[in-house]
C-alpha cells in the first residue's frame, strides 16, 4: 500500500533578496566547480601516478568520490532555486535525494574512521604497517565502508517511505534532509527517529569514537619521539587527516545538535552549507597543500596530460 499522499514538494530554499540570492548562486557554483576538478584531479593522480598506491592514498580517492557524490546530488537543484525563489521537485526524487546525500555522508565517517586507522599503524607500528595494511585489508574496509552505507540507508528510506505523508508539500530548506521530511508525515515518526538515533551508533558515534582513540595514540607515539624534525614528520604523516576529520565532524555535530525546530532556519542552513559544500571544497585543498606527494603527483599528471593531449597543438589550432 502507497502511503505517500503528495507527489510533489517545494523547497524554498535561500529566501533571501534577488541581489544576495545572485551573488550566492555564482558563488556556489564557482566552489561547486572547483570542488568536482580538485576532486577528480585527486582520483586522477592517485590512479595515474605510481608513488601514490598506497592504501592512504586509496582511501583518498574514495573520500574524493564520496565528496563529489554528496555535492552533485544537492548543489545542482540549490543552484536551481536560488535562480527561481525555490523549486519543485518529485517526492520520489526527494527520497532518492536524502538517500543518496545518507550514503554519501555515512561512507565519509566510515572511510575518514578507515584513514584514521591507516594512519595509527604507519606512525605507531610502523615496522609492521606493510604487514597489516595491505592492499586485501584496505579493499575489504572500502567495500564494507560502501556496502554498509548503501544498506542502513536502504534500509532507512524504506522505512520513511512507509509514512503517510499528507503535507504540507513545503520543506524550508534546500535539500531534502531528514527532519525536513518527517514535518511532512501526518503519522507517528517516533520510531523513525528512534532508528535514526540507532542507526547513528555504527555510522557516526562508533566511527568518531574510533578516531579520537587512534589520535590520543598517535598523540603518545609522537611525544614519544626524540628528535624534533622527526615529530614534525611524524606529524605531518597525519595533520591532514585531523583537519578534515575536524571540519566534517565539526560542521557534522553542529547542525544536528541544534533543536530540531531550528535546523529550517538561516543559522542551520548556513550550517548546512558548511559541511555540504564547503568541506568537500577544502579536503582537496588540504591534502594538496599540506602533502607534498601530492602536489608532486598533480605536477607529474599535468605533464602527462600534456604529453599525451598535445595540449600545444589543440591551443594552436584554435588560436588560427
Amino acid at each position: 500500500m502507497d502511503n505517500v499522499n503528495i507527489t510533489t514538494v517545494f523547497l524554498l530554499g535561500f529566501q533571501c533578496p534577488d541581489t544576495i540570492r545572485i551573488i550566492l548562486f555564482f558563488a556556489l557554483l564557482l566552489i561547486y566547480g572547483l570542488t568536482i576538478a580538485g576532486n577528480l584531479l585527486i582520483i586522477l593522480s592517485t590512479t595515474y601516478v605510481r608513488g601514490l598506491h598506497c592504501p592512504m592514498y586509496v582511501f583518498l580517492t574514495q573520500l574524493s568520490i564520496s565528496d563529489c557524490l554528496l555535492t552533485t546530488n544537492i548543489v545542482p537543484f540549490m543552484l536551481h532555486a536560488l535562480l527561481h525563489g525555490g523549486g519543485t521537485m518529485p517526492f520520489t526524487a526527494c527520497m532518492s535525494q536524502f538517500n543518496l546525500f545518507g550514503v554519501s555522508e555515512a561512507s565519509a565517517c566510515l572511510l575518514l574512521t578507515a584513514m584514521a586507522y591507516d594512519r595509527y599503524v604507519a606512525i605507531c607500528k610502523p615496522l609492521h604497517y606493510n604487514l597489516i595494511m595491505d592492499f586485501t585489508l584496505c579493499f575489504k574496509l572500502i567495500m564494507v565502508s560502501w556496502m554498509l552505507s548503501f544498506s542502513l540507508m536502504l534500509i532507512e528510506t524504506i522505512n520513511i517511505h512507509k509514512l503517510n505523508f499528507c503535507g504540507p508539500h513545503v520543506i524550508d530548506h534546500f535539500f531534502c534532509d531528514f527532519y525536513p521530511l518527517l514535518e511532512l508525515s501526518c503519522s507517528d515518526v517516533s520510531r523513525v527517529r528512534l532508528e535514526v538515533a540507532l542507526l547513528c551508533i555504527p555510522v557516526i558515534i562508533c566511527p568518531f569514537i574510533i578516531i579520537i582513540i587512534s589520535y590520543i595514540y598517535i598523540a603518545f607515539t609522537i611525544l614519544k619521539i626524540q628528535s624534533i624534525s622527526d615529530r614534525q614528520k611524524a606529524f605531518s604523516t597525519c595533520s591532514s587527516h585531523l583537519i578534515v576529520v575536524s571540519l566534517f565532524y565539526g560542521t557534522l555535530i553542529g547542525i544536528y545538535a541544534l533543536p530540531i525546530r531550528n535546523q529550517a532556519l538561516l543559522p542551520g542552513k548556513l550550517l548546512s552549507l558548511l559541511y555540504i559544500v564547503v568541506t568537500p571544497f577544502l579536503n582537496p585543498i588540504v591534502y594538496s597543500l599540506r602533502n607534498r606527494e601530492m602536489k608532486d603527483s598533480f605536477t607529474i599528471l599535468i605533464v602527462y596530460v600534456q604529453n599525451t593531449l598535445h595540449i600545444e597543438d589543440i591551443v594552436s589550432f584554435f588560436i588560427r
